[in-house]
């Protein structure tokens, strides 16, 4: 469990507790002193879940989502606590992949327990921000709730200027002087428009429960253990998110936009290819014709007996083909 549990603390008055960091006493400790308990656990299974999850009473169906992972980002409201998904993501500029993460947040009365998986979680950071800032963390669980909410979706915002400049850099690439007729250019697109839908997978679904945080719209409701004076809070949380679902849905169409432009490139230069060839075998055709003729046994053939008549035939065939290359020229095909 040392190794599962990443920290386990208890806080009075927005100031970290001295302890051992046992987690079977924190919470009667937490309660008796005031203050609240904050656990924070990395890819539990079900037998090292299972004792944290009867101290703090969560709710089985939360239990199960959380052990399991690969969850919608949501928010659900049980008796005794209260259970948000979020999906934090990391992109890695040099293979121009998006990959995410998870964090499953339990809030109830005087604890918060926290479950990441994977690597791109920003609890560590955001646990020593938050102690560093006692007057904030002073105001309880939902401080951490809105700090953990707060710095995933910043991060959004700065993944989405990322995958912002790269699809500039690749939008040059696909409209400069012959760059765009690279084998490997429709792949590149397509993978690229495949890490915005995963970026999308992460930033949609969390609106809903945003909103819910932040009391907007019709699901403006109160939330248990949320105070409702985090809700200004909460929708600035929004506000933001409102940001990077409309820069996900631009660099999205933006992507398409890019990909029939690269598509439409193509279609031109395949059709100036078979118009080259097509120019080309004109002007071959015309000689092997000539030669055709003359090379049939027949006894009376034009200027057959005449002594110029060879370099008259080459003249010919040359002059023919001056006269189709200067035409397709000015035509554009060659």
């Amino acid at each position: 469990m040392r190794f599962v549990i990443v920290d386990c603390a208890v806080y009075r008055e927005g100031r970290r507790a001295e302890g051992d960091g046992d987690f079977t006493s924190a919470l009667a400790t937490a309660r008796s002193a005031g203050g609240f308990v904050w656990i924070g656990l990395h890819e539990p299974t079900e037998d090292e879940f299972d004792a944290v999850s009867q101290e703090f009473g969560l709710h089985p169906l939360a239990v199960e989502d959380s052990l399991k992972a690969h969850q919608r980002p949501k928010l659900e409201v049980y008796d005794d606590s209260l259970f948000l998904v979020l999906k934090p993501v990391v992109y890695e500029p040099r293979s121009d992949t998006v990959s995410s993460g998870e964090i499953m947040v339990f809030l109830g009365d005087a604890f918060v327990v926290t479950v990441r998986h994977g690597e791109g979680a920003p609890l560590g950071t955001v646990r020593k921000r938050l102690e560093q800032e006692p007057e904030l963390l002073g105001k309880g669980p939902t401080a951490v709730l809105y700090a953990i909410a707060d710095a995933t979706v910043d991060h959004y915002l700065e993944v989405a200027t990322e995958l912002g400049t790269d699809l500039e850099e690749l939008e040059a690439e696909v409209f400069s002087p012959g760059g765009g007729g690279s084998r490997h250019t429709a792949s590149r697109i397509y993978n690229f428009k495949r890490q915005i839908l995963e970026f999308r997978r992460a930033t949609g679904p969390l609106s809903l429960p945003m909103n819910r945080l932040a009391g907007v719209g019709v699901s403006g409701v109160s939330v248990p253990f949320v105070a409702e004076k985090a809700r200004p809070f909460f929708r600035d949380v929004h506000d933001h998110l409102t940001r990077v679902n409309e820069s996900v849905e631009g660099l999205d169409r933006l992507v398409s936009d890019i990909l029939s432009a690269h598509l439409a490139q193509m279609s031109v230069r395949q059709n100036d290819d078979m118009r080259k060839i097509s120019a080309w075998a004109a002007m071959a055709a015309v000689p092997t014709m000539i030669a055709g003729v003359y090379g049939m046994n027949f006894e009376h053939m034009p200027e057959l007996r005449w002594g110029w008549s060879y370099p008259a035939v080459i003249v010919l065939m040359a002059g023919l083909e001056v006269l189709l290359f200067r035409l397709f020229k000015s035509r554009g095909w060659l």
